[in-house]
């Protein structure tokens, strides 16, 4: 996205990719259709940044979700919004997109350089830094006028984004946040039980950490629990609330103590449980794994509306969809220019924001993108005009 700017704006742009190929992330998260953005209204999309909404409003109002299905049409992917909202090429994949954008950048004039992996700074004497890459060529040294740092987080490593440019940044008195995984799974260590249940799908309920409840379904997987409802409470379980699970949202605390009530006879309390509240197995299964030894009457229906669920904390960060952490915006102008780095922008993931998972986080991506390249266009013009 900022290439892109940067190129219509008459400059001769360069990207390093340290990667054989580029878009890497990008084609990954197309392996389960490319959730492109939500089709959602203005103030319900951004709180989904939350303490991030303020200083990402300005990028999100130049570029949201219907910009965002402009520019997928434009490259000549049509797109389809789903029964959540969530926004998808027709397609279900990436690389269609991702061909036809890197087809209209070189089009403009932009050199794609592979296997260039950033190194770090270069030379102190200038007021613009040196940037030193190993190349198939050896050592190279760029000196741009301006720069548009997009490295990413510090998840999925094999897909490029390592976070290993965060000491070079500090080097500098760039001000950074702790990396912590965004979007992740929750590590559960499983009695022997609950084997045959990995794999099943809890639908239908609703999970709360802290202020936090959020309705929706997950996976009973060998590690643990998986799912966007998980994803979502990724920032209070961070900070250490406790998980409540509600197996039945639909049914209030009163009802349940009602159907509880009536005679099970010679029943045992789990064919009890099935039959009177419809539990199905996997849900019986996670009420004995975290609520035994089950307790009678109201107690029992309390503890099917909040099951605490015991949990290890959240998979390896390497594993997260995205992390929270990176640069600080107090490290930014307005324009996401680095304050200690005149000419030095930043993009998507290395700045500290999160956002959970159905369009958010690539929307706000391409974004911050659009964002940066045209900063860095206007500082060009700006330094033009001051040697003039």
């Amino acid at each position: 996205m900022a290439a892109e700017e940067l190129a219509r704006a008459g400059h001769c742009v360069q990207i390093a990719e340290a990667k054989p190929s580029v878009g890497r992330k990008f084609l990954m998260a197309g392996k389960s259709g490319l959730n492109l953005t939500k089709d959602e209204g203005g103030e319900a999309f951004l709180s989904a940044y939350g303490e991030a909404a303020a200083p990402l409003r300005p990028m999100l109002d130049a570029f949201g979700p219907e910009d965002v299905q402009d520019w997928a049409r434009a490259l000549g992917q049509e797109v389809f919004t789903g029964s959540s909202g969530r926004v998808f090429p027709k397609v279900m994949k990436a690389s269609p997109l991702l061909r036809a954008w890197m087809t209209r950048l070189g089009d403009m004039g932009v050199q794609v350089n592979t296997r260039w992996r950033w190194i770090g700074f270069d030379g102190t004497g200038s007021n613009v830094p040196g940037f030193a890459f190993d190349t198939p060529e050896g050592a190279q040294t760029l000196t741009p006028d301006v720069t548009v740092l997009a490295l990413g987080g510090a998840s999925w490593a094999r897909l490029g984004s390592d976070g290993a440019w965060a000491p070079w940044l500090v080097s500098k008195g760039v001000g950074l946040a702790a990396f912590q995984g965004a979007n992740v799974g929750l590590c559960v260590a499983w009695s022997d039980h609950m084997t045959r249940h990995f794999g099943a799908p809890i639908k239908g309920v609703t999970l709360s950490a802290g202020q936090t409840s959020t309705q929706g379904e997950f996976v009973i997987s060998a590690q643990g629990l998986e799912g966007g409802v998980i994803y979502m409470l990724s920032k209070p379980l961070r900070e250490g609330a406790t998980l409540h699970l509600d197996l039945l949202p639909k049914r209030s605390l009163q009802e349940i103590e009602v159907q509880l009530a009536r005679c099970r006879g010679k029943t045992t309390l789990a064919n009890h449980l099935r039959k009177v509240l419809k539990l199905d197995p996997a849900k019986l299964a996670l009420l004995q794994e975290f609520g035994r030894p089950l307790p009678e009457g109201n107690a029992l229906a309390k503890l099917l509306k909040t099951l605490p669920i015991s949990h290890q904390g959240p998979r390896p960060m390497d594993q997260a969809i995205s992390t929270a952490g990176g640069v600080a915006w107090d490290a930014l102008t307005e324009g996401l220019m680095l304050k200690p780095l005149p000419g030095v922008f930043v993009a998507g993931e290395m700045i500290d924001w999160e956002a959970p998972t159905g369009g958010y986080l690539l929307t706000a991506c391409l974004a911050t993108g659009r964002w940066a390249g045209q900063r860095a266009a206007h500082h060009i013009a700006e330094m033009r005009d001051t040697q003039a």
